[in-house]
């Protein structure tokens, strides 16, 4: 049975996921991109990723991304034991410019000072107010074992290894096993990181819900999975690679910081669950506010009031004074 703040977190949800027109104009940005890719790189293979390509995309709309994996060759005399990634970053760069600049006044492409990808300011937002729309554009070679190298201007060899394939598609499969939930619990997820400090990066929370937003479920419970799971996993180590081929992924703030937020969350979230089972709903639903603000409105202050009085009044009651004996 659906639970009054599970109603509230089903309404609420629709204020943060990206309008279809918005989606529509992101992704025909994105096939510019490709077409950019696919002159500069004959035979090269297209990915997408991020939380466009994932499903997970919340309002306002601020980037999308791109990978091109090139030919054999193309990658020829490219990789950690060749050269590094500058130069193809640069290919794209030129090709993006010269493919998009009739279309965009303000458009910007760069690549010095990005640490692994091509950045593309289109100069234009898709979404009203807001300051502009951009797009990562990752160049990578394919790894011989598993994954990608994808570059990393900053350390000698020039190039990780990744697999940012394989995390779409483990993200796909995780949608698609759960009814959705798992792509609408990251969503919320996101909206609670963006109102508590930063604790975790996008891809730190899908990786923490792959291990246990597994199956349908109520959002409140998937949000009590969550905050109970990634408090004690990430407790006991940084998160690992769902791929199991990149290092781990480490939080936005240091570990002990990261944990006591979502410890945090943890207990307001049982609290708003125990406030909801005692029929405290005005309770309920203050808790729930507190972690989500954008998504759930706060109750009537009176109502919350009223229910705690109402509770002391039984917690005096249920509790009988002993007779004075001299």
């Amino acid at each position: 049975m659906t639970s009054f703040l599970d109603e509230l977190l089903d309404a609420g949800r629709c204020r943060i996921e990206v309008p279809e027109p918005v989606l529509s104009e992101a992704r025909r940005r994105r096939e510019q991109i490709v077409v950019a890719l696919r002159d500069a790189f004959p035979g090269c293979e297209i990915y997408f990723n991020g939380s466009v390509a994932h499903g997970d995309a919340t309002h306002p709309l601020a980037d999308i991304d791109v990978g091109v994996i090139l030919s054999e060759l193309a990658a020829d005399g490219y990789g950690p034991n060749g050269q590094g990634p500058l130069p193809l970053m640069e290919d794209a760069r030129e090709a993006i410019r010269e493919h998009l600049k009739g279309d965009y006044d303000n458009l910007a492409v760069t690549v010095a000072g990005q640490r692994r990808a091509v950045l593309v300011r289109f100069g234009e937002p898709v979404t009203d107010g807001e300051p502009d729309f951009t797009c990562d554009v990752i160049v990578a070679l394919r790894h011989p074992q598993q994954g990608l190298w994808i570059p990393n201007t900053e350390i000698a060899a020039g190039w990780d290894q990744a697999d940012p394939v394989e995390h779409t598609r483990l993200i796909h499969q995780a949608i698609e096993n759960t009814d959705v939930v798992f792509a609408r619990v990251v969503r919320l997820l996101k909206q609670w990181r963006d109102r508590h400090s930063d604790p975790l990066c996008s891809w730190n929370i899908k990786a923490l819900a792959l291990a246990c937003i597994t199956a349908p479920m109520a959002l409140t419970a998937g949000l009590q999975v969550f905050f109970d799971h990634a408090a004690r996993d990430l407790a006991a180590r940084y998160t690992p690679d769902p791929a199991g081929v990149a290092g781990p992924v480490e939080p936005n703030l240091d570990r002990d910081r990261a944990v006591t937020r979502l410890r945090r969350a943890r207990d307001t979230m049982n609290e708003a669950l125990t406030h909801l089972e005692a029929g405290r709903t005005a309770s309920a639903q203050q808790k729930l506010h507190s972690l989500l603000p954008d998504v759930v409105d706060a109750p009537d202050e009176r109502d919350v009031l009223r229910e705690a009085s109402r509770s002391a009044g039984a917690a005096r009651t249920a509790s009988p004074t002993r007779a004075w004996a001299p």
